[in-house]
């Protein structure tokens, strides 16, 4: 009665045997991934603040604020991220849809005819043609014990996100380049218009050289010089004039329009900006710029898979059911005796594969060092580039506060020579030469201030641009929310 009994379980104790045998190959698990806590910066900041979301509204500029909105809506650049952000949240609902329990429905309805020549003869069966119905209703599932096909869900939400936060990058890189652009013509046509201003000055200068020449007081000589300085400054007012048309053609290719199609352009003056970096820059940059942000989620993505891989060693356990109908007739299709009920268990073990488990568990390996390594190399990067973009913005800034000074000494010589002049003491050429000078040194300090809002520009993006990840994107360890299909 004992061997009676004892028989029955010898398949499912060698059943066992062959599991734990298949798990004795199982590689050990790997190390959690520990990511840096902080960007390698020198300094911790000055108390400057964090970028708002819309962080060019603090320009006050109305023109700008329209075309960076213009450029968020319908620029073909954002658009290809929201394409990617589209196609990594469908291979999240692919993942989850693979994980999940599969029922299918399957009818057939055949008609055949016997060959003479056959097995079975239609003369001894007494027909030729013969029909067959089949009608069935098939449920099958995949026992998920090791975590195989959550782990391929959470990697593909992982991706996601990447892509989401990678979107934000790319919003901030065509706000940041339509804003650049921008002030680039405002600073064109500020210059342009001191440079009519000079113009109109050394004609001034040519004229009282030729009265001189023609009262012969002077010879021909200052006529040439003036002459050369009135080539100079059409030839300036030329380069400026294209810059200008090539900055317009920029923002239109930025914000995905025709230049007939923009905003009116109007000059305006430009707006000056202060210097300092957040106080706690150094531990909030990881969880403030896009970039990394998505570079940690490619990590996340790549342990998933890790563990993916590894559970490629396990046994897949899975079930499937299958309540049909089956008949030659189909006239007795639904009847009861046209059941064919059928259940079943199936039990899926790698036992030699010639090393492709082991290949690709050693490539998703691979592939997380590498993941690892880009986010470390964009953090150093990210740090970098703030440190670069402050201290330009601190360097201009200097170099500004001295070009104040000189444009306001330009300007009290320029003002003492026309006293002069007024005076009948000196001639009007020393009034004009003063004049000349005042306006390079406010030329000098346009381009400055340009200087100024375009590493203002680079330090907003450098910080991120307002954007701010979620809480648990810093932890690696939380569980991703499932995908439903």
């Amino acid at each position: 009665m004992n061997r009676a009994r004892a028989q029955p379980a010898m398949p499912v104790l060698s059943l066992c045997l062959g599991l734990l045998g298949g798990c004795a190959w199982l590689p050990p698990a790997p190390a959690p991934v520990v990511l840096p806590a902080e960007a390698p910066l020198a300094a911790s900041g000055g108390g400057g603040s964090w970028p708002s979301a819309r962080w060019w509204q603090a320009y006050r500029d109305p023109t700008l604020d329209s075309l960076i909105d213009i450029a968020v809506a319908f620029a073909p650049t954002l658009a290809t991220a929201h394409a990617r952000f589209d196609s990594a949240r469908q291979s999240v609902r692919l993942a989850g849809a693979a994980a999940g329990a599969h029922v299918d429905l399957n009818g057939s309805v055949e008609r055949q005819r016997l060959s003479d020549n056959g097995l079975f003869s239609p003369r001894l069966l007494g027909f030729s043609w013969y029909d067959e119905a089949d009608l069935g209703l098939q449920a099958r599932y995949t026992f998920d014990w090791w975590g195989k096909q959550r782990a391929a869900v959470e990697a593909a939400v992982d991706e996601a996100r990447a892509a989401d936060a990678e979107r934000s990058a790319a919003a901030l890189v065509l706000a940041s380049s339509v804003a650049d652009a921008y002030f680039g013509w405002q600073g064109d046509e500020a210059r342009l218009a001191l440079a009519r201003e000079r113009l109109a000055t050394v004609r001034r200068e040519a004229a009282i050289a030729v009265d001189r020449m023609r009262t012969g007081v002077d010879s021909a000589q200052p006529i040439h010089r003036t002459d050369a300085a009135l080539a100079a400054a059409r030839a300036a007012m030329v380069m400026l004039e294209g810059s200008a048309k090539l900055r317009v053609i920029a923002l239109a290719a930025l914000v995905g329009r025709s230049t007939a199609d923009l905003p009116r352009l109007t000059p305006r003056p430009l707006p000056v900006v202060a210097a300092a970096l957040p106080a706690d820059v150094r531990i909030d940059l990881i969880a403030r710029r896009a970039d990394i942000t998505a570079s940690r989620w490619r990590v996340a993505a790549a342990a998933q898979r890790v563990k993916s891989a590894r559970a490629d060693f396990f046994p897949d356990v899975s079930i499937r059911a299958l309540a049909g109908l089956s008949s030659i007739d189909v006239g007795k299709l639904l009847e009861y005796g046209s059941r064919v009920p059928l259940a079943s268990a199936a039990v899926h073990l790698p036992l030699f594969d010639s090393g492709l488990l082991k290949a690709r568990y050693g490539a998703s390996r691979v592939q997380l060092r590498s993941a690892v390594a880009a986010y470390r190399q964009t953090l150093v990067d990210a740090a970098r580039d703030v440190a670069a973009q402050a201290a330009a913005r601190e360097q201009v800034s200097a170099q500004r506060a001295q070009r104040v000074l000189a444009v306001d000494a330009a300007r009290q010589i320029e003002a003492g020579a026309a006293a002069r002049v007024h005076q009948g003491i000196i001639d009007q050429r020393a009034e004009l030469a003063a004049a000349e000078s005042w306006i390079e040194q406010r030329d000098a300090l346009v381009q400055l201030d340009v200087a100024a809002l375009t590493a203002d520009i680079a330090l907003q993006r450098a910080l991120g641009g307002g954007y701010t990840s979620a809480p648990h994107v810093a932890n690696l360890d939380s569980m991703a929310q499932k995908a439903t299909p």
